[in-house]
């Protein structure tokens, strides 16, 4: 059965270039009408440049309907003011890719607060203003679809990029609490993993890799997570056409009896504490909550 997008109005943040525009044109290949963001920015976020509007053109040419914005997702009223013009123009949002970001890659010891502060800003805080400036058109109108973009970096960490990490990680989060929140307004929210050949990653992959990690091989996951039959809080990876879904699991809690309940105790019992047999994938926060209580009240009978 065909995916169509028909009649849906999608935003699409960081979409002048590589995954951004790849998702921006199969949206509208399919029947979105697609706000195509972006600043037009370096890698590293300095500057601007029309880049949005070529890939409006090119939506344009292909016989689609797009606009360009150059606002910026740093800034909650400019996204406000993005969303407002949608929903003028085409009558409401009912997807959000948030796909706008910068590297700034350096260790730890060697980066600037500034630069730690500046990734942060644009991917965690940049995809929260884009999802806030949403939230409430997508609830009245009972239809959303919501994508972070997340990375392996936050997810399973990586050498150099401790900014870039702790906010890739921080968007899982987002969503952990946010699909919560949307489930009866059928506002679905996911997260994405996506390795891809792209400007962001051009001094990473070896230049006979980089067709097989085109960002066209990405599309498929993204916009199924943000179709109407989409799932909600899936973590999925994709790249290379290869495609996973990674999970957050919790353990059984082992309950220490008093007299053991101290570092040394702890210490004693860690190879117990962080067995991994007996794991489940929570569905919200709550759940480590229930397990404790659980585990106690089996441990007095």
């Amino acid at each position: 059965m065909s995916i169509s997008f028909a009649g849906r109005v999608a935003i699409v943040t960081g979409a002048g270039g590589g995954l951004g525009r790849a998702y921006a044109l199969e949206l509208a290949k399919r029947g979105a009408k697609v706000v195509v963001n972006d600043l037009g920015g370096s890698r590293d976020g300095a500057g601007t440049s029309d880049a949005a509007q070529h890939v409006v053109e090119e939506i344009r040419q292909a016989g689609g309907e797009a606009m360009a914005d150059g606002h910026s997702v740093t800034e909650y009223d400019q996204m406000q003011a993005l969303v407002a013009r949608a929903k003028e123009t085409w009558g409401g949002v009912h997807i959000l890719i948030n796909n706008a970001g910068i590297l700034r890659d350096k260790t730890f010891t060697k980066m600037d607060p500034a630069d730690f502060e500046l990734v942060v800003k644009v991917h965690l805080i940049g995809s929260a203003n884009a999802t806030k400036a949403v939230w409430d058109l997508m609830r009245a109108q009972t239809y959303g679809r919501i994508l972070m973009t997340a990375s392996s970096s936050g997810l399973y960490g990586n050498f150099g990029q401790a900014n870039y990490g702790a906010a890739k990680l921080a968007l899982a989060g987002l969503t952990k609490t946010l699909y919560l929140e949307g489930a009866k307004y059928n506002v679905r929210v996911n997260t994405l993993a996506p390795v891809a050949a792209t400007r962001m990653t051009a001094d990473i992959f070896p230049e006979d890799a980089f067709k097989l990690f085109a960002p066209e091989n990405v599309v498929p996951a993204a916009l199924y997570l943000v179709s109407e039959d989409a799932p909600s809080n899936a973590i999925v990876g994709a790249g290379a056409g290869a495609f996973h879904t990674s999970v957050v699991t919790m353990n059984a809690p082992v309950i220490l009896p008093p007299a053991e309940c101290t570092v040394e105790g702890f210490a004693a019992n860690w190879d117990r504490i962080n067995d991994r047999s007996s794991d489940i994938v929570p569905a919200s926060g709550t759940e480590q909550s229930h397990a404790i209580l659980s585990a106690m009240a089996a441990a007095v009978k």
